[in-house]
């Protein structure tokens, strides 16, 4: 069965993405998970180049990896240095890591207007460089830096400088596509004519700056290359690398490579998302595979066939890469959808019966109105709730008012002082019994959100541990003005668990007070499991 060695370098090229800054701790985690997945070579960074590499070196020989070796990255000597004093080549054999990978210019005009040098010159570096590294026990990669562009510049140079690395004793010979513009068919062709002149393994090292870094990558492999080079979730300079959470399962379900185990495999959107936590940035949803709108299903026509055949709109099994699908509702969904999230959630309703088209209907209505329910799934899930025979909610909203006062007139109107005052009462009824409290707040919302748990806490205790997380506010209609219809989407939670909802009207403190009181009663319900005292 023929293997693909699998390498990550996240934690140096994935780290040049603008608003990524690893810790040295974070990398060591990070390397841990990437073991744990089964990635065979983890870049750890250019020691020597900067003081967190080289620690993230000499605290990463205290890691007991499984399976994974730890790559030190550098480049190959400086012009005007000798090979044996060159202080990057030595940092490289001092790091402690048993592989290195260097990268070398192999197109002949950065040669010339970059490195200033000659072309035969260039070749003694790569050679020597490679030859030295070799010499202390290492095994040695090389990067042919913008191999691709260099080749359609000028082919026999490319070649003499992958030649001169080989002279020199590399274990693999990774072709860059270092400025992301090849295209698939050019660099399976350019792959399989090296292949005729080259017997040393190859890799492939792919940017993504058109949008081709994965379908390089996989034209790579299908044209012979036995090492791949990417970064988890794409990350990168400009457009990024090619995204290994896209690479690996092309390579193991679509290609029959296989690279890592079943069970590793299940591990890849965990993985994904953890990196991306300890990133500091969102995961992003539209990322195939392991993306949380990679298997998302909107439209009712496809909702009901994957009903009936779970394939029908999925071209893989999202478990196999540790996904789930997701149907979401909207004005676009179709009956289909919200049985199936009835299903999903444990609400009985039956899929040929009135009720579910009564649901649909009411969506569609609430749906012309603002609200929205993709990103809202508690308010969607009260609604299916509420719906439900002998429903009883755990209070009732009788009325409220709010009122904001400024208690003297600032020297200017856009000042921002403390003198102004939120305070709502409001009225709600649990059981028969009657609950009518006032409370002061930084702002109308706050105000009737304290107002409102100063009714509740009495009932549920449970209430003082929800917190709202997040608030946005978005205007449906500029063209309206201040007058315009507003939605409001909240998140909550208490510590362990997180939930959105949703409320829309042309007045915000309603629209706030809507997706304020579903947050509520969510929480009681679903979440809360104490009982009322």
């Amino acid at each position: 069965m023929r293997h693909i060695d699998l390498y990550d370098t996240t934690l140096r090229d994935g780290a040049q993405q603008e608003g990524i800054s690893f810790t040295v701790s974070d990398k060591l985690q990070i390397t841990q998970k990437l073991d744990e997945l089964g990635i065979k070579y983890i870049e750890g960074g250019w020691p020597g180049s900067n003081p967190k590499d080289t620690e993230f070196f000499k605290k990463a020989r205290g890691l007991k990896l499984k399976q994974a070796t730890l790559v030190a990255f550098g480049s190959t000597r400086r012009v005007d240095v000798r090979v044996t004093e060159d202080a990057g080549l030595l940092a490289l054999i001092e790091s402690g890591a048993k592989v290195a990978n260097i990268v070398g210019k192999t197109n002949d005009r950065q040669v010339k207007q970059v490195l200033e040098t000659s072309l035969a010159h260039n070749l003694a570096i790569i050679r020597e460089s490679v030859a030295l590294l070799k010499s202390k026990g290492l095994t040695v990669f090389f990067d042919a830096e913008h191999f691709f562009d260099g080749y359609k510049s000028n082919a026999t140079y490319a070649i003499e400088t992958l030649a001169a690395a080989v002279k020199g004793g590399a274990d693999c010979l990774v072709l860059c596509d270092t400025n992301g513009g090849t295209l698939p068919s050019e660099a399976a062709d350019i792959i399989t004519r090296v292949k005729k002149k080259i017997t040393c393994p190859l890799g492939i090292h792919a940017h993504n700056d058109a949008e081709m870094g994965v379908a390089v990558s996989l034209a790579a492999v299908e044209s012979g290359v036995e090492h791949v080079e990417g970064t988890i979730n794409g990350y990168g300079e400009r457009c990024g690398n090619a995204n290994l959470c896209s690479v690996i399962p092309a390579l193991q379900l679509k290609l029959g490579i296989k690279c890592m185990t079943a069970v590793q495999l299940a591990r890849l959107t965990e993985v994904s998302r953890f990196v991306a936590e300890v990133a500091n940035l969102p995961p992003s949803s539209n990322l195939p595979y392991v993306g949380g709108n990679a298997f998302l299903h909107k439209a009712g026509l496809h909702v009901s066939a994957l009903s009936k055949w779970e394939e029908s709109y999925q071209h893989i099994d999202p478990a196999l890469v540790g996904n789930n699908p997701k149907v979401v509702i909207s004005e676009l969904s179709g009956k289909s959808n919200i049985v199936y999230k009835a299903k999903e959630l444990g609400i009985p309703l039956q899929p040929h019966g009135k009720e579910a088209r009564r649901i649909l209907e009411q969506i569609k209505q609430l749906e012309s109105l603002g609200f929205q329910y993709e990103d809202a799934d508690a308010s969607f899930e009260l609604l299916l709730l509420r719906s439900q025979p002998g429903y009883k909610p755990p209070f009732n909203l009788v009325d409220y008012m709010v009122v904001v006062e400024r208690h003297r007139r600032l020297p200017a109107a856009y000042e921002i002082g403390s003198q102004l005052l939120a305070e709502a009462t409001i009225k709600v009824k649990v059981d028969n019994k009657l609950m009518h409290t006032a409370s002061e707040g930084n702002g109308p919302v706050n105000a009737l959100d304290f107002a409102l748990r100063k009714a509740l806490l009495g009932f549920y205790p449970g209430l003082a541990k929800v917190d709202l997380l997040d608030y946005k506010v978005r205007i449906l209609e500029g063209n309206s003005g201040t007058g315009s219809l507003v939605r409001v989407l909240i998140e909550s939670g208490n510590g362990k668990v997180q939930w959105r909802t949703v409320g829309s009207s042309t007045n915000i403190i309603e629209a706030s007070w809507l997706a304020l009181y579903d947050s509520m009663e969510y929480f009681l319900l679903k979440i809360d499991k104490k009982t009322k005292r």
